[in-house]
């Protein structure tokens, strides 16, 4: 999948001492805030442009807000395996993801990347994928962040 001219690829990496630099992902957009508005009331798309979302490194287990199922297309509350979300990833935007992610649990380190994706409805749009790394005991246990169509 190919997408006409858009956003150069962005790619950004910060390490978490440096997060409060950043942006703190609990105040710069809530789940709960975004699942109280209906997806009719955002206008003509009528899909929410931004969500929340979590995986858990245990087992790949993902958490997304109504935002997020939006943005792919899916119904609200579908589960979805992160190898099926990953599917949704135009391949050079799946490579770049990994690569990011990888290094990001490694050194603990947030980042930033934009992603080309064909939601389920066939539509391909632009995401802004944000993430930050979730430690527990000097290890990541999870990664966390916000995905908005820009």
């Amino acid at each position: 999948m190919s997408l006409a001219p858009g956003p150069t690829e962005l790619r950004s990496l910060w390490p978490l001492f440096q997060a409060h630099r950043q942006f703190d992902l609990g105040m710069v957009l809530s789940s709960a805030v975004i699942d109280a508005i209906p997806p009719s009331d955002v206008g003509a798309l009528g899909v929410h442009h931004a969500g929340c979302w979590e995986c858990d490194l245990s087992n790949d287990a993902l958490t997304w807000s109504g935002g997020v199922n939006d943005i792919f297309g899916l119904p609200r509350g579908a589960r979805v395996s992160r190898t099926e979300a990953l599917a949704f990833y135009s391949e050079r935007s799946r490579a770049a993801l990994e690569r990011l992610r990888s290094y990001a649990i490694r050194h603990k380190r947030g980042f930033t990347l934009d992603i080309e994706v064909r939601s389920a409805t066939g539509d391909d749009r632009w995401v802004r994928l944000l993430a930050g790394t979730v430690c527990e005991d000097d290890r990541v246990v999870r990664i966390h962040g916000l995905k908005i169509v820009i």
